[in-house]
């Protein structure tokens, strides 16, 4: 199934799917187990800058998993050159893969994209993507670790 942005508001309104798993931790031990730009990213919400991180410009084949849990999040097949700054997909592996929610921090309106198992930020996703799904999911690279096949 193709998610549309009429999907990503029906979720963040009344209730996202049920991922497969749930990983909760403190924060001590999420700072424990992560890098610090991650645990900013992860677990702060906070925003890497644009075009100088890991994967903006990486086009290899392989699958993103979240830095957190390991969770799979998304294909190579599904990203593309957004030129947005930041690591850009049209869709998630699959329909729990993320957790979305309204974000109007900033003097902004936006749906956040969270890992569905351990809630981390991951970044958000907005309805101008390419077709035909019409989304794009704007991702920190921090949030993110590539699997190689």
């Amino acid at each position: 199934m193709e998610l549309r942005w009429i999907d990503v508001l029906r979720f963040a309104t009344y209730s996202n799917p049920e991922p497969p798993r749930r990983v909760r931790q403190s924060a001590a031990a999420w700072a424990r187990q992560l890098k610090p730009a991650e645990f900013r990213v992860l677990r702060q919400k906070e925003t890497e800058p644009p075009y100088r991180n890991a994967y903006c410009r990486v086009y290899e084949l392989g699958q993103y998993v979240c830095a957190g849990c390991g969770s799979l999040l998304f294909s190579s097949t599904a990203k593309y050159h957004a030129i947005s700054g930041w690591p850009s997909f049209t869709q998630p592996c699959t329909k729990n893969a993320i957790r979305y929610a309204f974000d109007d921090s900033h003097g902004m309106q936006r749906v956040e994209a969270l890992c569905s198992v351990c809630d981390g930020h991951l970044g958000h996703v907005f309805p101008d993507g390419p077709a035909p799904g019409g989304l794009r999911y704007c991702i920190n690279s921090e949030s993110l670790r590539l699997i190689l096949p």
